[in-house]
């Protein structure tokens, strides 16, 4: 396996290994840290929009306009865009709203008394918030992986703003995990598991989409992943950091984001 393909396998596992992170937070903190997390969030957003705006759409409209032509590279770019939005918007569809892992938690909430502990239905529905988060992170390893491929700096930079964003995605799962079983172990590894799925999703594009790279089907992938990183950071980035929100920190977060992400790209021009 080449080494570039061995590093973009990496940065999506430690990616997504992040929500143990917010598990762990879950269980060895008093209270939610509200400002830390919404600056973290918006900052995360500002990285992922920033860098799919300027840097990941223009490589893809530039591979395909050089594969196809201006009118018909072009039009696939915005198609690919677009396509990218339809498909995590789909799959936000079809996750139950108790499951979704947009549905924040707070630390607070595992301080509670566990009444249910062990009830089959609870544990049934803790295992389902799980499976949940692991089909909602499958398109952000795909993401990640693609992204690293094409150019290593970027790839980190995303699996940084993906491993953010996974924090308060463990702390979800954690949550009702806890209260369905009572035991912090449990909440603990499905927490962790949840966040396989990032490098399942960037092993399977390896298999299925490596063998098949051309200018065009990368132009393609990396139109998508500019529409999956634009919707996660609209749909599911920001709004939880409006949550999570003290005055405006999610938006001087959103705007160091975009600072950070524009110095990075300048200072490897």
């Amino acid at each position: 396996m080449p080494e570039n393909v061995i590093f973009a396998l990496g940065l999506t596992l430690l990616a997504g290994l992040a929500t143990g992170i917010g598990s762990i937070l879950a269980f060895f903190t008093s209270r939610t840290n509200t400002k830390f997390l919404s600056l973290a969030l918006g900052f995360s957003a500002g990285v992922m929009i920033y860098v799919s705006m300027i840097e990941i759409f223009v490589k893809a409209k530039d591979a395909l306009i050089s594969a196809m032509g201006k009118v018909p590279g072009n039009w696939a770019t915005v198609g690919g865009f677009f396509a990218g939005m339809l498909m995590i918007a789909l799959i936000d569809k079809f996750i139950p709203k108790q499951s979704n892992p947009h549905e924040l938690k707070r630390v607070e909430e595992m301080k509670q008394p566990v009444s249910a502990a062990n009830d089959p239905a609870l544990l049934k529905m803790g295992t389902f918030t799980a499976l949940a988060i692991g089909i909602h992170n499958f398109p952000e390893g795909i993401a990640t992986f693609t992204s690293a491929i094409q150019d290593p700096a970027l790839g980190m930079a995303i699996a940084a703003a993906i491993a953010i964003h996974n924090i308060p995605e463990g702390i979800a799962v954690s949550v009702p995990v806890y209260f369905a079983t009572g035991s912090k172990k449990k909440a603990f590894k499905l927490s962790f598991l949840s966040g396989l799925s990032e490098p399942i999703g960037a092993f399977l594009a390896y298999l299925v989409l490596m063998p098949f790279l051309n200018d065009i089907m990368f132009g393609i992938i990396f139109a998508a992943v500019a529409g999956i990183m634009v919707f996660i950071s609209l749909d599911e980035l920001l709004p939880a950091a409006k949550k999570y929100d003290e005055a405006h920190t999610s938006i001087y977060g959103l705007i160091g984001g975009m600072a950070v992400m524009a110095l990075s790209l300048l200072l490897f021009l």
